[in-house]
């Protein structure tokens, strides 16, 4: 089985002449004669050529789109249009049917949301097969930029007993009988005699553990699995998404943005690099859907020109007291052609807010630091201005926000004093604490949703086709 060659380096080998095996689904059969198969290495399809007359007439009949074929021949040079070389098939074995009348993935044009539908072989449409080929070069790309710079892959735990942003919205884990769990004699709940001894939950964020991991290695980073439960039906948001949350000892807020814009600037890069069909595919595929919305509604960049436009620009710097100025006396402002107006300092910034900064005003990505503290999370280190804290957004064009981070407060006072207005109990959060108590250092952190990078490296409008399996409201299928 292993004698296969896959069709990416087969294309990408320039040779002719040569006897090859390969193996792959059909997408089309024409004329009895010519078949595209494709095996996922590459959107590009090879040409197999059926000598039909001297081929059984029931092995034809079986091969039909979605059928997986192995096929041995002479790679020669194609004298056909679309395609550099061809297989001249001297062998071909059935290795699973597929009955044309049942499957589901005709070779036509299917929408987004018929494919959610069907999200167990939609990898098999060109535009998955590149969507997912890119989030895996992003998610190694990722690794690398870390590994090269000396930093820990650390594990953060799944399942936890904080929310780290004190929010509420989370998933409760439990094995307790639901329909009849003990109680206390108040009539609660008893969570002590759960698995765990205590209410437990999965991971909004591995932020937390993290620093407890810099506080030794100096320089480390997460990479897994988080989850939200926000009943929240948008095209940005899921249950179950991926983060990478990197914590570093000895860092300030500068050094901090630093590090985010060059991994954003390697990553980007990277999968340009690797991945450059795909991307000029995808890039295509949204010009196509972009034709069919009204001109006011069209991007002004196009899929690599936005790519590029990240790599080439050094992100503009500002803070966000600069930000609501400039917001505030802007034309949608004064127009009232925001949704959210701006009405003065304090008001939290809203996707459209971000986008117009880059988009509009700056042309270029933008860092926004030293937010309000009453807008942000317990854990940033306050500004001696009191109002502030020193926290940092990036924001990308056509997506607003794509990282969150800040530096982190490192003075126990200050930060219990924070955690008491808030009301985060600070018993719950001992352990947080006591690297405060212990040889506390200047560190700082930040948060990237790996699916929202994917939606901006793809140029897809809908998170839940950046991730194979979607987790959202009243789906968890497949």
């Amino acid at each position: 089985m292993s004698s296969r060659t896959k069709i990416k380096a087969l294309l990408e080998s320039g040779k002719t002449d040569i006897d090859v095996t390969v193996k792959g689904w059909v997408r089309t059969f024409r004329n009895n004669q010519f078949i595209a198969l494709n095996d996922g290495s590459t959107n590009n399809n090879l040409q197999i050529v059926v000598d039909f007359e001297n081929t059984d007439p029931a092995l034809l009949k079986r091969i039909t789109t979605g059928a997986a074929l192995s096929v041995s021949g002479r790679l020669v040079a194609s004298l056909g249009k679309g395609q550099s070389v061809d297989v001249k098939a001297t062998q071909i074995e059935i290795l699973g049917d597929s009955d044309p009348e049942k499957y589901p993935l005709q070779p036509k044009k299917h929408s987004l949301e018929f494919l959610r539908e069907i999200a167990h072989l939609r990898f098999r449409t060109n535009t998955f097969g590149a969507i997912f080929r890119v989030r895996n070069t992003l998610s190694f790309a990722i690794h690398t930029f870390f590994q090269e710079r000396g930093f820990v892959y650390l594990h953060t735990p799944i399942i936890t007993a904080s929310d780290a942003e004190g929010a509420g919205e989370t998933f409760h884990v439990t094995n307790f009988d639901l329909a009849n769990p003990p109680k206390t004699e108040t009539g609660e709940i008893d969570f002590k005699q759960d698995f765990f001894g205590r209410a437990t939950n999965l991971t909004v964020s591995g932020q937390l553990e993290g620093e407890l991991g810099a506080m030794a290695l100096s320089d480390i980073y997460t990479f897994g699995p988080t989850f939200r439960a926000e009943n929240s039906n948008t095209t940005r948001h899921l249950a179950e998404f991926w983060m990478i949350e990197p914590e570093m000892a000895f860092y300030d807020l500068k050094d901090n943005a630093d590090l985010a814009e060059e991994l954003l600037k390697y990553v980007i890069r990277y999968a340009l690099d690797k991945n450059k069909d795909d991307i000029e595919f995808l890039s295509q595929r949204l010009l196509d859907e972009e034709k069919q919305k009204p001109q006011q509604d069209r991007s002004e960049l196009n899929l690599l020109e936005k790519l590029q436009f990240c790599l080439e620009n050094d992100f503009e710097r500002l803070t966000y007291t600069e930000a609501i100025e400039i917001l505030k006396e802007s034309t949608p402002n004064k127009k009232k052609k925001f949704q959210y107006l701006i009405e003065g300092w304090g008001t939290d910034l809203q996707s459209e807010h971000e986008r117009y900064l880059v988009e509009k005003h700056f042309k270029k990505p933008v860092i926004l630091t030293d937010y309000p503290k009453e807008i942000k999370s317990f854990y940033m280190r306050q500004n001696d201005d009191g109002k502030t804290v020193a926290a940092m957004d990036i924001l990308f064009p056509g997506i607003g926000e794509i990282v969150g981070g800040s530096q982190r407060e490192e003075r126990l006072d200050k930060l219990e004093q924070r955690m008491d207005e808030i009301g985060i109990p600070k018993d719950e959060l001992w352990w947080y604490l006591d690297t405060r108590r212990y040889g506390g250092c200047p560190h700082a952190g930040f948060g990237l949703g790996f699916e929202r990078l994917v939606l901006f490296v793809t140029g897809m409008g809908n998170i839940r086709d950046v991730i194979p399996f979607p987790r959202f409201p009243k789906n968890a299928e497949f």
